[in-house]
């Protein structure tokens, strides 16, 4: 082979394995010009025909579309600039079928109905700019502009949800239930009722009556119970719940009754919700965030403990 050497459109489609239906399209295209013609009217082709249709192909199979092949060969683009931004393409490529998986995946495993996965879809299809403006009208909606504590709201945005580019299928389903969820007015209104307590900024009355000393004690048996797997409802629970029980009594000069536990357990309320309660674990799932069994607001345990035990005591 040389550079004085012709092809025929055979012999360059024996070489480059194209078909010559697809090499006479190129040539038709302006993307490899004939060299020369032989005298019966055949196009013939020169060694550099044959180097550029061999690019045009390799680039080709990478996906890169004709037009800007054509740029490349007139060398308007670099092979190198064409390569780096078909690889920023393919990883938005690969991110959408990961999530696009995920989403079939979530489908699969609830049995959603054709109304849900639509609303799934248009969920997770949302760019990241889109989801953060979400939760920020959600915020905005819940709190106020400036009539929330900023403390309390600045808590809330560093824990903004983030559903990452390669999300899991549980993480998929933790966002799509979040983004309903923050939409939802009477969860808005038990956020604004809840958060100031999550984020430290107010006590419990009865924390304040109670005692510091009575409290530490009582968030460490709460935390042990629920780091242990105790259920609240369960044989294993009952212990716990008489000895914490027994002591406010004490503390507070009242009989350890079943209307003591009842009165009880609706002070400790007033710092629970279970939509709340879920709001944060949620928040945890799609972040990717480790959630540590001693973060989980323990009078949520100790709430539903008081309610399965209230005909104890005396």
């Amino acid at each position: 082979m040389d550079g004085t050497t012709l092809y025929s459109i055979g012999e360059l489609s024996r070489r480059t394995g194209l078909s010559v239906r697809t090499i006479r399209f190129y040539s038709d295209a302006g993307v490899v010009a004939p060299t020369d013609r032989s005298p019966a009217g055949y196009r013939l082709y020169d060694l550099d025909a044959l180097l550029r249709l061999e690019l045009v192909r390799t680039l080709r199979e990478l996906g890169i579309d004709l037009a800007t092949v054509q740029r490349v060969l007139r060398r308007e683009l670099t092979v190198a600039e064409v390569a780096a931004a078909h690889a920023d393409a393919v990883d938005l490529q690969i991110r959408t079928l990961r999530l696009r998986r995920s989403v079939l995946n979530v489908v699969a495993g609830n049995g959603s109905s054709p109304e849900e996965t639509k609303l799934m879809h248009r969920l997770t299809q949302l760019s990241g700019e889109e989801r953060r403006r979400l939760i920020d009208d959600f915020l905005d909606g819940t709190f106020g502009t400036t009539d929330g504590d900023p403390a309390v709201v600045a808590m809330l945005r560093a824990a903004t949800p983030d559903l990452p580019d390669d999300a899991s299928t549980e993480q998929v389903a933790a966002w799509v239930e979040l983004a309903e969820m923050v939409g939802d007015e009477d969860f808005r209104a038990r956020m604004r009722r809840t958060a100031g307590y999550h984020a430290g900024r107010r006590t419990l009355d009865i924390e304040s009556r109670a005692g510091s000393e009575l409290m530490a004690f009582t968030r460490l048996r709460l935390a042990q119970a629920g780091e242990s797997g105790i259920e609240p409802r369960s044989e294993e629970a009952a212990p716990v719940v008489d000895d914490i029980v027994q002591r406010f009594a004490e503390v507070l000069l009242r009989a350890p009754d079943a209307e003591f536990r009842e009165w009880l357990a609706q002070q400790f309320a007033e710092a629970h919700d279970p939509r709340v309660d879920r709001y944060w674990r949620l928040v945890w799932i799609v972040n990717g965030w480790e959630v540590v069994p001693s973060l989980i607001p323990l009078y949520a345990w100790f709430v539903e403990a008081l309610a399965g035990s209230r005909g104890h005591g005396a």
